[in-house]
């Protein structure tokens, strides 16, 4: 089983992710492809803002070489289940929205369900090597397809965010830690904070 040979570009985002996979060169490529389209460098205090629509692996070479971090608060996640990554320049007021062609170099039904083997640890020698060298084609395919096989890039439906506030903290009335203000909810006339106060909905 030939392996799959880490180029030396992406060996930064690997380091930091923790391990190569396709989701994380799905994330590079993608934050390559940002920086080709906008003329861009990587963040350093609010340059860039960025709006990913998953929570999987592409994410951290997002942050790691575009420098859109959570903890900046110019990384925004909104929950769709996507690989779509919406990037944009606050200088130049430009953006773009790479979204993920998910039959680009698609695992195939044996290759799926040998995830789901491997995964679960049910999973054969012989199968986990299958399942591997899967894995290894579709990141080399991943890895070296031209940009628009993989993406389709269109303009963002939603404007860019505003930057990152700094809120006061108040401590929340229940629990007794400390909350940021606008997560705080009114109880029986306490201030309490979001663990502490009983969701509402309507049953769906």
């Amino acid at each position: 089983m030939e392996k799959f040979e880490i180029p030396a570009e992406l060996a930064e985002s690997v380091r930091f992710h923790g391990h190569v996979c396709p989701g994380l060169i799905i994330g590079y490529r993608a934050a390559r492809l940002a920086e080709k389209t906008l003329d861009l460098h990587r963040d350093r205090d609010e340059e860039l803002a960025a709006v990913v629509e998953n929570d999987a692996c592409g994410v951290d070479a997002i942050q790691w070489l575009l420098g859109c971090t959570l903890g900046k608060g110019n990384l925004i996640f909104r929950d769709q289940g996507k690989h779509a990554f919406t990037i944009f320049r606050r200088d130049t007021g430009k953006a773009v929205r790479l979204v993920f062609k998910g039959q680009a170099g698609a695992s195939t039904p044996e290759g799926i369900a040998l995830r789901r083997k491997v995964m679960g640890g049910t999973a054969t020698p012989d199968e986990t090597a299958r399942f591997e060298e899967q894995k290894n084609k579709r990141m080399h395919y991943l890895m070296t397809a031209p940009a628009e096989e993989l993406f389709d890039c269109k303009q963002p439906g939603f404007e860019l965010p505003s930057r990152a506030r700094i809120f006061d903290s108040v401590v929340c009335e229940s629990c007794g830690e400390v909350t940021m203000e606008p997560r705080l909810r009114l109880v029986d006339g306490k201030k309490v904070c979001l663990a502490c106060a009983e969701p509402y909905h309507r049953g769906w």
